[in-house]
């Protein structure tokens, strides 16, 4: 590594990496978001999984794209007041980014939008990046299903977040939708 001198600034240009997007997906999207599944999880849903998703009225589906390049997604079923987020994954060479906060973020949004009041999910309990960013957005423990992933038997701990109403939390998610440069809620 050659250092610079000092007070001269560096003649390398660094191109600017894609700003990430976040847009509903759509069945061209399935192949991709399928190889991501398929990284991500041991157990991956199917093609036709996500197909049976997208004509689901109750189910939200995103991804997030940098450039034109799929290097998320997340599912979410909005019913009534409750929102239940059913998958999200980034691509390993995009992860420690912040786009899966994005992409939750902003299905929580969604489903604030179409009357939710509150939410749930389930999450492997050894997956601690995960649910350190649910607890973040207020999501706490609440119960277990036992042995409830194929691949190796492992837990899954269930969260809720019960009150997405209060002016405390929406306080809270207002901010943290401002640091990650989202639109506002209201």
């Amino acid at each position: 590594m050659i250092a610079e001198e000092p007070g001269k600034e560096s003649s390398r240009h660094v191109p600017a990496r894609p700003a990430i997007t976040i847009r509903p997906m759509r069945g061209t999207d399935i192949e991709f978001v399928s190889r991501i599944e398929r990284e991500s999880f041991p157990t991956a849903w199917s093609t036709q999984a996500y197909v049976n998703e997208l004509a689901n009225p109750a189910a939200v589906y995103l991804v997030a794209l940098e450039g034109e390049t799929i290097v998320g997604y997340g599912g979410e079923w909005v019913i009534m007041d409750e929102v239940h987020i059913t998958t999200i994954a980034v691509s390993r060479e995009h992860r420690g980014k912040q786009i899966g906060e994005r992409l939750f973020s902003e299905m929580l949004a969604i489903g604030i939008r179409r009357g939710a009041t509150r939410a749930t999910l389930e999450v492997r309990e050894g997956n601690d990046v995960a649910r350190r960013l649910y607890m973040k957005y207020g999501f706490v423990d609440v119960a277990q299903r036992k042995a409830y992933y194929n691949d190796n038997h492992e837990n899954a701990a269930i969260m809720w977040l019960y009150d997405m109403t209060s002016a405390t939390w929406r306080k809270m998610f207002r901010a943290y939708r401002e640091a990650l440069h989202l639109p506002p809620l209201d």
